[in-house]
């Protein structure tokens, strides 16, 4: 996973020192709703993931194997294997589309405030549940 994180902040930069190449074009296009819809779950994956190793850090703080004992690695290429075959995808053509949209800052802003805003609705939403539950 930090190999997508990587990726994506190494378009960000490149973008930034000014990089721009108009014209490349993935060899299939998401939209931006699609980018939407794989970026909010790209950041559930994430954030999945980071629970995780938390929970086995609390499990032993002292035990700084615990973390590496269980193979993030593995799990995450299944989260996002799961992911891409959800929306009929490959890392290379999500990787291509974050080259495509980074190259277009301000359509990306676009994108990743409909994700901080669907995130923040669910996560309201799901706040709201686990109360009522109680």
């Amino acid at each position: 996973m930090k190999r997508l994180s990587f990726i994506v902040l190494l378009f960000v930069l490149v973008t930034a020192c000014g990089h721009k190449d108009k014209g490349f074009m993935p060899e299939r296009l998401l939209t931006e709703q699609e980018m939407i819809d794989v970026m909010t779950d790209v950041q559930i994956i994430e954030a999945d993931i980071n629970f995780q190793k938390n929970q086995e850090r609390e499990r032993d703080p002292y035990d700084t194997t615990a973390v590496v004992a269980k193979d993030y690695v593995k799990i995450t290429r299944s989260y996002y294997q799961q992911m891409f075959e959800h929306y009929g995808i490959n890392d290379s053509i999500f990787t291509q589309n974050m080259r495509y949209y980074t190259e277009r800052p301000e359509v990306l802003e676009r994108i990743m405030d409909s994700v901080l805003q669907r995130l923040t609705k669910e996560q309201s939403i799901s706040s709201a549940q686990q109360q009522s539950n109680h």
